[in-house]
């Protein structure tokens, strides 16, 4: 499937650090040590319905990493995939009546517009779940040939008792899992299931819903499995970054990891699990079952697009926050007091602020602090500190490279 193109990327003087990230299955900070290529991936969206904040908050700290280690010296070898057929992308064709292809193929194009003009470096492979079922099938048959799968009236589940680092990644308890599972897709209830816990890896065809063939029959892959066989095919395993949203922690990367571990023998998975926290919209989580959404592309058609990324960057990553327009507001008002800066005919220090954001982005891409040095460079220059003729020139470039924002 086609991505998105990419923004071009100014050369800064010097080289960063790796940056290091907190790994939710590490419960802690760790240094990022890539090889010479960075390998990433991240989860992408099911493709019912426009982008919203909280999706462009997910894949803009995710960008931040990108950006962060190629100005470490790495190339990055990203990977995302669009899970073009779900439930909720059927069930939402047959409400609107329309049809489901249609549907998704209207919904990612939108979504490769709002990450274009969010400035989102786009993955090296883009990879839509109905593009490789048979990858996807062929790792069930592999999950079988090791005793982890079972069937039950057709569909196939994978057994949690084969998986022995379950737990590992999201370091919840039994209890907290059946919660969540039961919330986020799983179905904990089922009759005749071994464990309640154990996943669909492979649904078996249903009157009116789409199928493929497969050696368990016509039917369609369960979500967690579709990410781990599209990582695999195109990373391998024990890549350097597994991402997505705090939501994907549990069931959807605990499983993904199990999948990959048992499948091929080796632990980790992905070496580090890193999410972005949640973004809220009158005191609840924005959520397309919600319906309280403040979409991309709605908000970028009002202001400029980099005051929409300036908004998400004003927050850490990790932080859980909610949107309220003031945010908005401030957002336009420091895009406008950075390009006032940098069209004077000098500035400060701008190898000094260079250091600076580049040290805050490599520490677990701290783009608050970061935010806060470019403020104190700018209202310096503003204030008359005009002494470095080269700084208006490095800063645009520092705020494009690292923060991704073109002024």
């Amino acid at each position: 499937m086609r991505s998105w193109s990419a923004p071009k990327v100014p050369r800064l003087p010097g080289k960063a650090r790796a940056p290091r990230l907190y790994d939710t299955g590490a419960r802690e900070l760790r240094q990022t040590e890539p090889g010479s290529t960075a390998r990433m991936y991240v989860c992408g969206i099911t493709p019912y319905d426009a982008t919203h904040l909280g999706h462009a908050n997910t894949y803009l700290a995710f960008d931040l990493l990108n950006r962060a280690w190629r100005d470490a010296g790495h190339d990055v070898h990203y990977t995302q995939n669009a899970t073009d057929v779900d439930d909720p992308l059927l069930e939402r064709a047959e409400q609107t009546g329309v049809d489901w292809q249609g549907l998704a193929a209207e919904q990612i194009e939108l979504f490769r517009t709002d990450m274009e003009a969010l400035r989102i470096l786009p993955p090296r492979e883009y990879v839509g779940v109905t593009e490789v079922v048979g990858d996807v099938a062929a790792l069930i048959e592999r999950l079988r040939e090791k005793g982890a799968t079972y069937e039950l009236d057709g569909d196939v589940y994978f057994n949690v008792a084969a998986a022995p680092k379950f737990g590992a990644v999201s370091g919840y308890s039994e209890e907290e899992m059946l919660a969540l599972f039961g919330e986020r897709g799983g179905d904990p209830e089922r009759p005749g299931k071994q464990h309640p816990l154990d996943w669909l890896l492979w649904r078996a065809e249903r009157p009116g819903e789409p199928a493929w063939d497969s050696a368990f029959g016509r039917g369609r892959p369960g979500w967690h499995v579709e990410c781990t066989a599209i990582a695999l095919a195109n990373l391998g395993s024990g890549f350097d970054v597994a991402g997505g949203g705090s939501d994907l922690i549990f069931p959807h990367h605990e499983m993904g990891a199990c999948e990959g571990h048992v499948a091929t023998g080796e632990w980790p998975f992905a070496k580090a699990y890193v999410h972005a926290g949640m973004v809220a919209l009158d005191g609840e989580k924005m959520s397309k079952s919600k319906g309280n959404l403040i979409f991309v592309s709605k908000l970028r058609q009002e202001i400029d697009p980099m005051a929409v990324r300036l908004a998400l960057l004003a927050h850490h990553y990790r932080d859980d926050w909610e949107w309220t327009p003031g945010q908005r507001d401030a957002a336009e008002a420091r895009l406008a007091r950075w390009r006032q800066a940098t069209a004077l005919p000098g500035g400060p220090d701008g190898v000094a602020l260079l250091a600076l954001v580049r040290d805050r982005v490599s520490d677990d891409l701290d783009t608050p602090w970061a935010l806060a040095a470019v403020d104190a460079w700018a209202e310096a220059a503003l204030a008359g500190d005009t002494s470095d003729p080269d700084a208006p020139a490095l800063v645009r470039a520092t705020v494009d490279a690292l923060l991704g924002v073109e002024l």
